[in-house]
């Protein structure tokens, strides 16, 4: 009754969007509601999937289907000789959205390209804390404060980025959806309007799509831009029908109520499949599932109790419960197919009896913990609820009680990250670039805590050795580098690593040149449907 009752309300919203509908329209059964449409400050992929892929450009771009950047709102760059300038042209005549709540008077020009980063980084701008309780996630757990010395606006169609030291990730960072380039023209018209929060609800972009109206917790309308620069797309309206239910997102595919899907349950894997009206594309996953043990926190604070604790996991038997074929045993924080992958780190070794040991000599007894189980199904993490049902029941037979704790998925990731959360925090990630830096930095560097680090863990060596890869063109340099903070890494435990997965996206065979990315965003530029 449950199902039936949630594919009546999924019909009436898709009717609902269909009756706004002009031409061809795709509908996309989304996995969760964004937080807001201004992609800076964002974090999460679903967020990014409802605004930077649809509404927004950025000044280089990957490559659809790949890692390659390529040239975007800039149509060219040059690196100088030291490293520490890159100068981008912007190409020329690329307009902004006009919507019913603004009519741009100009179209994109260097002015928009600086504004789009100082806001990021310039505390006494009125766009720095706009909306409550914002922060700049990306910017700050990327050290992009650290290597912008400055950004000039040479002219209308130049821009200049002044480094303070060679950075060699810095162009695939720019194609990431925090560099996303708003409309200067706008925000100050908000500005002046005294109206700064319905930037983050009234979006406007360069991008191949306009936000046409929000539905909160239900249905994201967009509509084709017609003077889009890269040309207008096939589809003339893009539907988000947000599903958060994986298994009622599967249903509503195969009834033909939405025409794309991501993240299906591993246990509807095969039936989607097997269903010939449908495609299910597969990849192997960009990713990494972990929990973040809270290094500042006792017990956790000691690494032979972070061991003893991994140690008493089985590993092989949740992913064989819950992933279902489609994950592998992580052993390193990167996945395998990405390069400096250390494959001479050994696996993590399950064995209760030694886990006992370890903390008993730790003097841990009668251990109480939380234990954070993420509220949504993820790539890297098809069902945490069960993950810790699984755990919960490990540490239970080595004498550790944890409670199972959950909140909303926004409200979650801002709870995992404050400095004194407590006990260990499911999460995951999907890189974004296509560098290890993103995985390390990102993750785990000393200036991520409090925002994407949700292990509060800040090693000096691992950190000395992270930072002098980026410094560095050399791959094969960097590559050593990042070998060797694998192992510090391993050493000190400060998150148990457990899966990486294999990537599924089920369509309708109407659905023509979708490309799967090894990012795990969805984009919908090129897209087309059969009629």
């Amino acid at each position: 009754m449950k199902l039936m009752k949630s594919l009546f309300a999924a019909t009436a919203i898709v009717a609902l969007a269909a009756g706004a509908a002009q031409g061809k329209q795709l509908v996309y059964c989304s996995e969760a509601s964004p937080a807001h449409f201004d992609p800076g400050p964002l974090t999460g992929g679903n967020d990014f999937d409802a605004t930077s892929h649809a509404i927004y450009n950025r000044l280089v771009e990957f490559v659809p289907g790949g890692t390659e950047v390529a040239p975007a709102l800039a149509e060219s760059w040059e690196i100088s000789e030291d490293g520490l300038e890159i100068t981008f042209k912007l190409r020329p005549g690329v307009k902004w959205h006009t919507t019913p709540y603004f009519t741009p008077t100009r179209d994109f020009n260097a002015e928009d390209v600086v504004f789009s980063f100082e806001r990021q980084w310039k505390e006494d701008s009125v766009w720095y804390n706009y909306l409550e309780g914002m922060t700049w996630d990306y910017f700050q757990g990327m050290d992009m404060p650290k290597y912008l010395k400055e950004i000039v606006a040479v002219d209308d169609l130049t821009v200049k980025f002044v480094l303070t030291e060679p950075n060699a990730p810095m162009i695939a960072n720019l194609a990431m959806d925090f560099a996303s380039i708003v409309s200067k023209e706008y925000a100050d018209k908000l500005e002046a309007d005294g109206n700064l929060a319905a930037f983050s609800t009234q979006p406007v972009g360069t991008g191949p799509f306009m936000f046409v109206d929000y539905q909160l917790d239900t249905v994201i309308r967009y509509q084709a831009f017609a003077d889009y620069w890269d040309g207008k797309q096939p589809i003339d309206d893009l539907v988000f029908a947000i599903t958060t239910d994986p298994s009622v997102r599967a249903q509503r595919l195969l009834a033909g109520e939405c025409d794309i899907m991501p993240y299906p349950a591993p246990a509807d894997i095969a039936q989607l499949q097997n269903d010939p009206n449908l495609t299910v594309m597969e990849q192997e996953g960009l990713n990494i599932g972990y929990m973040s043990y809270n290094v500042t926190e006792p017990p956790f604070d000691n690494v032979n109790v972070r061991k003893a604790l991994t140690m008493a996991i089985d590993k092989a038997a949740i992913i064989e419960a819950v992933y279902q074929g489609a994950g592998q045993d992580a052993k390193n924080l990167i996945p395998p197919t990405m390069w400096s992958y250390n494959d001479a780190i050994p696996a993590d070794e399950y064995n209760p009896e030694e886990a006992k040991r370890l903390l008993e000599e730790a003097g841990v007894t009668d251990l109480t913990t939380d234990l954070w189980a993420m509220p949504v199904s993820r790539p890297y993490n098809p069902n945490a609820q069960r993950v810790a049902e699984l755990i919960q029941s490990d540490w239970a037979a080595v004498g550790v009680n944890a409670n199972i704790v959950s909140y909303e998925w926004t409200e979650y990731r801002e709870r995992g990250k404050q400095e004194d959360r407590k006990g260990p925090f499911q999460i995951g990630w999907t890189g974004d670039n296509g560098d290890p830096d993103n995985f390390f930095a990102t993750l785990f560097s000393c200036s991520a805590i409090g925002v994407s680090n949700y292990s509060m863990w800040c090693n000096d060596e691992f950190e000395a050795l992270i930072q002098e890869a980026k410094t560095t063109s050399d791959q094969e340099k960097r590559a050593e580098l990042y070998t060797k903070a694998q192992e510090i890494f391993k050493a000190e435990e400060p998150a148990m690593t457990l899966a990486h997965s294999r990537v599924f996206m089920p369509m309708k065979k109407t659905v023509l040149n979708y490309k799967m990315s090894p990012l795990g965003n969805h984009s919908f530029k090129g897209v087309d449907i059969q009629e």
